[in-house]
């Protein structure tokens, strides 16, 4: 049975309109990131994962790494949610997913395959309530680089609590029963899809996840920036189309 919320999103005229409004900004000051960093805090402390701290931040090592692309989410200038996105592939492996199950990455990795590991979803507890789409509006931008990134895998590291929402709505399978994750106060499993595989079905069922090319390539390409970064693979149906500049 379908939440309210699935039954908006699953609307094409509620869907249109909520994407309209929404405004996914890249993290890229240090003011903008402490802001995500203190809603990381609030949202984790409201559900007890973490002990309460002077500092009221949540930050790691992943943050600021080449693969990693920390998202803010937001409605006008209000600030809602966040999700950070790693890309991991042979060559970039760092993420807390790859920390906590490599055991179970790493071999896909080292057989070329590509991985969207999102983590750090939070949303702000003081306006989810009033806004039940959130998550998949967030969540959305997973997909978007499943997408510019041409992934073999999608990847979602999360509570027992919350798994139902990810095998409802993005077809995820439980890989890996939870464990404690340094920092975190309860632990979260590993769940994982076939996005070559499952996107069409909830392209289908979801159609708001899908994605223009000049969107993806808005939030994920850097150009001009000092650190390399990991480049999407283009699949060989679609080299054979590109025709070089005259």
């Amino acid at each position: 049975m379908r939440s309210p919320a699935e039954a908006s999103i699953t609307a094409s005229g509620r869907s249109l309109d909520l994407l309209d409004q929404v405004d996914y900004r890249l993290a890229q000051t240090p003011e903008e990131k402490e802001v995500i960093y203190n809603l990381r805090y609030r949202a984790y402390l409201r559900e007890g994962a973490v002990k309460e701290s002077p500092e009221q931040r949540v930050t790691d090592q992943y943050d600021d790494l080449p693969n990693s692309w920390t998202f803010g989410v937001y409605f006008g200038d209000e600030l809602y949610s966040s999700v950070r996105i790693s890309v991991l592939n042979s060559e970039w492996r760092a993420s807390c997913s790859n920390e906590a199950f490599g055991e179970l990455l790493n071999p896909r990795l080292d057989r070329g395959e590509v991985i969207i590991d999102p983590a750090r979803f939070v949303a702000d507890p003081d306006k989810v309530r009033r806004f039940p789409e959130l998550p998949y509006l967030t969540l959305r931008l997973a997909y978007l680089a499943c997408e510019y990134f041409n992934a073999d895998l999608g990847l979602a590291i999360v509570r027992a609590e919350h798994q139902a929402f990810y095998r409802r709505v993005f077809l995820h399978e439980t890989i890996a029963e939870p464990r404690f994750f340094p920092g975190l106060l309860k632990p979260v499993g590993l769940m994982a899809a076939d996005f070559q595989t499952m996107k069409e079905k909830v392209f289908e069922r979801y159609p708001m996840m899908r994605s223009t090319a000049f969107e993806r390539r808005m939030l994920f390409e850097r150009t001009g920036e000092r650190r390399k970064r990991p480049a999407p693979v283009i699949p060989a149906y679609e080299q054979a189309s590109i025709v070089p500049n005259s």
